[in-house]
C-alpha cells in the first residue's frame, strides 16, 4: 500500500489519480442505483444492458477513427446505446408478446457482436480486451468530468422521482392504483441503470460490471434498515471495494478490474457466511 502511496503522489502519473478519483466518483451512481436494481431483482436486464454497450463503443470509435468524427467517441457511442437498450428492454416487458428472456439473450449476443464487428473496421489497433475486462489507469481527464456529468445527471434524477422508484421497485400495482404511471417510472429507472453501467464500463468492463453494481448493494442489504441507508454504505462500499482493489492490483501487478470484482465477492461471501453462522448460533 506504501508503493500505491507513492504513486498517487507522483506527479509523473496524473492517470493515477484520474483512476481514484474516477473510481470514488462513480461509486456514488453505483451504490444508489445498484440499490434499486438490487431490490426491484433486474439484474440480467442490467447484463443484456451492459453487453449492449460494447456496441456502441465499437460505433464511438468507428465513427471517430474511420468516418473521423471526432466529437462523437466510445463513450458518446456507449451512452446512446446503452439508452437504446434500455428503452427497448422497457417495451418488451411491458408490452411485446415475445419472451422477454429471448429478446434479452438476443440484445445481449447482437450487442457484443455489432461492437466486435465496429472495432475490426476501426482503422488502427483496438484492443477490446481494455473494455471487455476493464482498465480503469486508461482513463483521462476528459473521462473524468465525462464521468462527474453523468453523476450530476443520474443523481438529480433519483433526487426527484425518488419516492415513485421505491413505489415501482416494492409494489407496482399499488403505485398504479394511485396514478403513478409505472411505465414511464421504469424505463427512466432502466435509463439511469444504464447511465451508470457506462461508467462501470470504465472501471471493471463489460463482463463483470454486474458485480460490482450489485454486490455492494447486496452486502450493504444485511446491515441496513431502509433503502436510504442501503444506498448510503452501497456507496460507501463500492468505493471501498476500487481503493482497495486498485492498491492491491498496483502492489500485486495484477489488472485493477478483477481484483475490484475479486475483493468485493469475498467480501459478500464473508458477509453471508457470518450471518449464516450467527442465526445458526442465536
Amino acid at each position: 500500500m506504501t508503493e500505491f502511496l507513492a504513486a498517487l503522489s507522483d506527479p509523473n502519473l496524473p492517470f493515477f489519480r484520474y483512476a481514484l478519483l474516477t473510481g470514488i466518483f462513480a461509486s456514488l451512481p453505483f451504490g444508489v442505483i445498484g440499490t434499486f436494481v438490487v431490490v426491484r431483482r433486474i439484474s440480467y436486464i442490467a447484463g443484456a444492458i451492459a453487453h449492449c454497450v460494447l456496441g456502441g463503443i465499437g460505433l464511438g470509435l468507428y465513427l471517430e477513427r474511420g468516418v473521423g468524427i471526432t466529437w462523437f467517441g466510445p463513450m458518446q457511442g456507449a451512452v446512446l446505446v446503452a439508452l437504446l437498450a434500455a428503452v427497448v428492454l422497457a417495451l418488451v416487458s411491458r408490452y411485446a408478446s415475445q419472451r422477454e428472456d429471448s429478446v434479452i439473450g438476443a440484445l445481449w449476443a447482437v450487442g457484443m457482436a455489432a461492437g466486435l464487428l465496429f472495432i475490426a473496421r476501426t482503422p488502427g489497433y483496438v484492443d477490446p480486451m481494455s473494455y471487455l475486462f476493464g482498465n480503469i489507469l486508461l482513463v483521462s481527464k476528459e473521462d473524468f468530468f465525462f464521468v462527474l456529468a453523468l453523476d450530476v445527471v443520474v443523481l438529480t434524477l433519483v433526487g426527484i422521482f425518488y419516492n415513485k422508484f421505491l413505489a415501482v421497485c416494492f409494489d407496482e400495482e399499488f403505485a398504479r392504483l394511485r396514478g403513478v404511471h409505472t411505465g414511464w417510472i421504469y424505463l427512466l429507472l432502466l435509463c439511469l441503470a444504464a447511465l451508470t453501467i457506462v461508467l462501470l464500463v470504465r472501471v471493471v468492463g463489460i463482463v463483470m460490471v454486474i458485480a460490482l453494481l450489485t454486490l455492494p448493494a447486496s452486502v450493504a442489504g444485511n446491515f441496513s434498515k431502509n433503502i436510504f441507508q442501503m444506498m448510503v454504505l452501497s456507496v460507501l462500499f463500492c468505493a471501498s471495494f476500487v481503493v482497495l482493489g486498485l492498491g492491491a492490483s498496483y502492489s500485486l501487478d495484477l489488472p485493477s478490474g478483477p481484483v475490484i470484482i475479486v475483493i468485493a465477492a469475498a467480501v459478500y461471501l464473508l458477509v453471508i457466511l457470518s450471518t449464516r453462522i450467527k442465526k445458526f448460533l442465536f
